[in-house]
């Protein structure tokens, strides 16, 4: 069993948790992921690496609630325990030889986002940290980003916080400023990714993109994490999840996420009935 160490709201939507798993911590990379089940019959979900500790031997989960299992998932508490924690899965991003990057994160993909800016920021590389969130009040990790970067710029759609605008806007006017990157890496909705790639494709920029689509077995049996990358059927789980920007069809990977939103939402709605009432 995997004892959860620490739990913080982060917003009224995201939350982090600490988790004891001393195994995963040992082998734990940024751009890795686990896959965790609350129960004996819950279902498998997988969730990237925010952090890891390997002396402590823990390892941090950030998660925004939006199914059942992210539902059944927040109403754990410090001191429950996980039934599975399985990882370090995935191939960890790749780091060496670089020398300038710009680490561009969206909504709680900020999570997975900031152990990459983290690490680079350890070896020497010059940060540069997008991120962008909707308003103020969904706002994470503004600190932990600015700790790790070099440079950093904070985006909101609103305005009310940090810069009014996109991540997009925010890159091109450094782009344009004459800043040249060894690199970006860009992780967040789909949607925000595929314009970031756009842009960076414009200006000859080498990206990587973060696919965390729904994965069921981590093993690349099922099928369910299936992307098409420069024209090869690869899977996020075993090939990813990350890969060349360039190359990601998103129309084809957003299609795919957008068919299980409604579903997503019965079952998340069923589970807060199920909880109605219970302390």
């Amino acid at each position: 069993m995997f004892e959860i160490l620490e739990k913080k709201n982060l917003n009224p939507f995201v939350t982090l948790m600490k988790i004891k798993a001393p195994r995963v911590a040992k082998k734990a990379e940024p751009g890795q992921f686990i896959i965790l089940r609350t129960d004996s019959e819950g279902e498998r979900i997988p969730l990237t690496i925010a952090d890891y500790d390997r002396s402590e031997g823990s390892v941090t989960i950030i998660f925004q609630i939006v199914g059942a299992t992210t539902e059944k998932l927040n109403r754990l508490n410090k001191g429950d325990c996980l039934h599975d924690f399985v990882g370090p899965l995935g191939k960890a991003t790749e780091t060496e030889g670089l020398k300038k990057v710009a680490v561009i994160g969206g909504g709680v993909g900020c999570a997975i986002a900031f152990p990459v800016a983290k690490k680079l920021h350890e070896m020497g590389v010059e940060v540069h940290s997008i991120v962008g969130f909707r308003n103020k009040d969904l706002v994470i990790l503004e600190d932990e980003f600015r700790t790790a970067s070099s440079r950093f710029m904070l985006m909101s759609d609103d305005g009310s916080a940090g810069e009014k605008g996109l991540v997009t806007d925010a890159l091109r006017k450094l782009v344009e400023s004459g800043e040249k990157y060894d690199r970006v890496i860009t992780i967040g909705p789909l949607i925000m990714m595929k314009f970031v790639c756009q842009l960076t494709k414009e200006y000859n920029i080498p990206t990587v993109a973060s696919m965390n689509p729904v994965m069921i077995d981590g093993t690349g049996m099922c099928g369910g994490c299936r992307l098409t990358v420069g024209g090869k059927t690869k899977f996020a789980c075993i090939d990813g999840p990350e890969f060349d920007g360039h190359l990601i069809d998103f129309d084809e990977a957003m299609a795919r996420s957008s068919s299980y939103k409604a579903f997503e939402r019965k079952a998340h709605e069923d589970t807060c009935n199920l909880f109605k009432g219970v302390k």
